[in-house]
């Protein structure tokens, strides 16, 4: 190549660089959003340089687009944390834009007071981590290694009346029941247990995929819901134990974690939320917190009657009797299972 070839090669390198560098987008997006709103999502090109398309993309979903924006219904997409991703391309180049964008729910929560009803003897040496009522017995899981069992108890007596251990190498968490199975998590071992309802035997085991770990379940019939200690409530199918989809759990000022038992009565999910000694009621179809219970009082009245430790022995255990509209409450530790009616304040 000649001296003279060169040089124009590199004059030519120097035009593309420079006409490619003049390019400046920026991602026009609302940092902070709400439930049912609509917002506007635009890329721009800040020194009108010319854009031949732009693609959109919502958690990597690709959205239908007008030019350069993109308007979303937040109802479509739902609360929690979301990724935006464009590609524009321009004259022999693409190029990726990333931003975020947070939806909070539409109204602020309920708050609740709450009336006992009955309380009945529990078992001070129960960890409890999940509780369940059917067919007129309690069924509860109690944690720590080498101390977590799966109980049926007289709900009167407080009496267990079937009790196997688990290994030690885990720390049960969570259970429900559902179609003649006890469904039961461990803590941190990423591992579940299906049980035969009547013999407690063990008939299979399961692995989490996408959930950080195992904390409270429920079921609706068709899905096992799981808590993981995160803001997110995940939708397990019960017959591959696959987790099929999440929701993510807001007020309308930030993210609720630490959920943790877990009951679902009409499509109002239930949940601990954990060493707070309340309960928080979610919307299951948006993950709206609609209503916030205080039952601090209900440790209060413990501590009258037994020595609690206060890091551990927290409000923990959520159980709902559906044909006699009876709510049942209890803890880690405790020695009284409660039953109690939540009051709008």
């Amino acid at each position: 190549m000649t001296k003279k070839l060169i040089q124009l090669s590199f004059i030519g390198l120097l035009i593309f660089t420079s006409c490619d560098s003049d390019y400046k987008f920026k991602l026009e997006v609302p940092k902070k959003t709400i439930y049912n709103s609509e917002i506007k999502i635009s890329l721009n090109e800040e020194n009108n340089q010319q854009i031949d398309n732009v693609e959109f993309y919502i958690d990597g979903k690709k959205l239908k687009s007008d030019g350069n924006s993109v308007i979303l219904k937040t109802s479509e997409i739902g609360l929690g944390k979301h990724s935006v991703s464009v590609l524009a391309f321009y004259p022999g180049k693409t190029k990726k834009v990333n931003n975020s964008f947070e939806v909070l729910a539409d109204k602020a929560p309920e708050v609740y007071d709450y009336k006992i009803i009955n309380s009945y003897p529990h078992d001070t040496k129960a960890y409890t981590q999940g509780l369940e009522f059917y067919n007129g017995y309690l069924y509860e899981t109690t944690g720590r290694r080498g101390q977590s069992t799966l109980r049926k108890v007289d709900i009167t007596t407080g009496k267990v009346l079937q009790k196997i251990d688990l290994e030690k190498d885990y720390f049960g968490e969570g259970m429900t029941i559902v179609n003649g199975q006890i469904f039961w998590l461990t803590w941190e071992s990423k591992k579940g247990f299906v049980y035969d309802l009547k013999t407690f035997k063990r008939e299979k085991e399961f692995s989490y995929k996408n959930s950080k770990e195992g904390w409270g379940l429920t079921n609706n019939g068709k899905s096992l819901i799981k808590s993981d200690g995160t803001n997110k409530i995940w939708f397990l199918n019960p017959e591959t134990l696959d987790e099929e989809r999440s929701l993510q759990v807001y007020t309308n000022k930030y993210a609720v974690d630490n959920l943790n038992e877990l009951e679902l009565i009409g499509d109002k999910l239930y949940a601990n939320k954990y060493q707070q000694n309340a309960i928080v009621i979610i919307d299951i179809n948006t993950g709206i917190i609609e209503g916030i219970a205080n039952l601090k009082g209900l440790k209060k009245v413990m501590e009258k009657t037994q020595k609690l430790v206060p890091q551990d022995e927290v409000l923990n255990g959520i159980a709902y009797d559906a044909e006699n509209d009876r709510l049942f409450v209890t803890g880690k530790n405790w020695g009284k299972l409660f039953e109690i009616k939540l009051i709008k304040k």
